[in-house]
């Protein structure tokens, strides 16, 4: 075998973290009323590029959908050239990538307020790429809403299917299958049923 064919042991990068040092951190999904709250009392919003999304170049969702508030939205304009937002604009980013089908995912450390969001996709994006493809739950938190599925009201249409990114739905031989630890709480469903068979309820 070449030295071109041989595989390539992956490579591994470090962080020191100081003795009796403890970070927890996590990826939470948020839902559409969950980011509109969190922008809204926001003193300052900033938007700038998904790193995930250029550096994969695996995908053609939106790029500058990256948002930022309040310190962190002061430090990533300063730092990054990110652009300061007014709430509207804010929301109509929130919208678009919600179309798009993209799940808003905030990183947040234990005790700490969301300063970060992402709208992610499972095409560039590691976390929901373990999550998806390895079933690896521990990768994110799910959303403080949950879908909640209404059998008799599915017209079968399979557009629930085409939009859940976790696989929570699929067609089976009685109609559409609704499973629901798989749902993560993103809303990317229950927006875009024609039926309306699917709601919101709190987890």
């Amino acid at each position: 075998m070449s030295g071109s064919e041989e595989k390539r042991e992956p490579t591994y990068y470090g962080k020191t973290i100081p003795v009796h040092v403890e970070i927890q951190a996590s990826h939470v999904v948020l839902a559409q009323p969950e980011m509109r709250d969190l922008l809204a009392s926001a003193d300052q919003i900033a938007v700038g590029d998904c790193d995930c999304r250029k550096q994969a170049r695996a995908c053609d969702h939106p790029v500058s959908v990256c948002l930022a508030v309040d310190d962190e939205a002061k430090r990533e304009t300063a730092e990054h050239g990110w652009r300061a937002i007014s709430l509207d604009e804010a929301l109509a980013v929130l919208e678009t990538t919600h179309r798009a089908g993209l799940i808003h995912v905030a990183y947040r450390k234990k005790d700490e307020p969301v300063t970060l969001i992402c709208s992610c996709c499972t095409c560039a994006c590691n976390p929901l790429k373990r999550l998806v493809g390895r079933d690896y739950h521990e990768a994110i938190a799910e959303a403080a809403y949950i879908a909640r599925f209404v059998a008799t009201a599915c017209v079968s249409c399979g557009r629930c299917v085409e939009r859940c990114p976790f696989g929570a739905f699929r067609r089976g031989g009685a109609g559409i299958e609704w499973q629901a630890t798989l749902c993560f709480g993103c809303g990317l469903c229950v927006s875009t049923c024609p039926a309306g068979a699917i709601e919101f309820v709190e987890r």
